[in-house]
């Protein structure tokens, strides 16, 4: 039995090393920001992230950073960018992070990629007391690890693309 990701086959006996996951939002300055760092951070290598937008801002928000640290994740070199920048990144799975982005039509060089939606809430758009916005954002990543280390445990080495649709779909749902 063979799984086929990135158009190129592998034989159930050899173990995938790195899934490839672009996670999209809009601006690409918070929430799949933190899902890249989480995730690259959570996954140890299994999973390589990378991040970007339809129409980034070319900064990362400060309070991404802060909390991502705070949380002892790497932000080293974290950086807000186009997905027109990832043509030859050929992620094995597309997740759009904010509502806006998950309707837009997705540059052809996605292929046959997965593509998935988790809609997470900004918290860089929360407007509160210090304390609620860190709290926001605290608990915004703790929803993406939640998400990220049950994406962990998905077989992706026997699994078809509708069957990891499916189950990185759910993932979202939580």
């Amino acid at each position: 039995m063979a799984f086929c990701l990135n158009d190129v086959f592998y034989p159930k006996s050899k173990a995938r090393i790195t899934l490839k996951v672009l996670f999209i939002c809009t601006h690409n300055r918070c929430r799949s920001i933190l899902s890249e760092a989480i995730t690259n951070h959570a996954s140890q290598g299994k999973i390589e992230a990378q991040s970007a937008g339809s129409q980034p801002v070319g900064e990362v928000h400060p309070l991404s950073i802060k909390y991502l640290q705070e949380a002892g994740i790497s932000t080293e070199g974290l950086i807000s960018q186009s997905w027109d920048e990832f043509e030859d990144f050929a992620p094995d799975v597309v997740i759009t992070v904010c509502d806006n982005a998950a309707g837009e039509t997705c540059p052809l060089w996605f292929g046959k990629s997965v593509k998935v939606h988790w809609g997470l809430a900004d918290p860089s758009k929360l407007s509160g007391s210090e304390d609620e916005i860190a709290q926001a954002f605290r608990a915004t990543i703790d929803e993406i690890t939640q998400r990220v280390n049950a994406m962990l445990n998905v077989d992706v080495d026997t699994q078809d693309q509708e069957a990891l649709r499916e189950a990185f779909q759910a993932l979202g749902a939580q």
